[in-house]
């Protein structure tokens, strides 16, 4: 039985977190068909879909040619999406107002589960990241 290295887990955790960044901007980009209680501004979803983007650009050069300067900047840049990320689900979580909508359906799932395991294993991810760069772990 083969065993995964970690430069394996590393790109497949890589490939993960894009579906993760593509699946919110999928999910939030029409403001109309949003299922949460607060809808998620266009602009923030924005924002969130070019930082993961630059995200996995910084990161996917620095796997493919190990800088420990790049890799610093592609966490910085992976903090800063994971920290949209969560804001966004906190604000989808968020409890109704008064005058706010019901919470509806939509395709994706019932409720906020997949939104919640996407962004926190982001979380877990990113924090894993950070350790492979820190103890600079990947191959040469």
């Amino acid at each position: 039985m083969r065993r995964v290295n970690l430069d394996n887990a590393v790109w497949m955790l890589t490939g993960l977190a894009a579906v993760v960044v593509l699946l919110t901007r999928m999910r939030l980009s029409n403001e109309h068909a949003q299922s949460g209680h607060a809808l998620v501004p266009l602009a923030i979803v924005n924002a969130h879909t070019v930082v993961g983007v630059l995200a996995l650009g910084v990161w996917v050069y620095y796997l493919t040619s190990p800088e420990d300067l790049v890799g610093v900047v592609a966490l910085v840049v992976w903090w800063i999406e994971v920290a949209i990320g969560l804001l966004i689900l906190g604000r989808w979580m968020s409890r109704p107002g008064k005058h706010a909508a019901d919470t509806t359906g939509d395709s994706w799932a019932q409720g906020p589960a997949l939104s919640i395991l996407g962004h926190v294993g982001m979380l877990l991810g990113i924090s894993f990241f950070t350790w492979v760069v820190i103890a600079d772990r990947l191959s040469a």
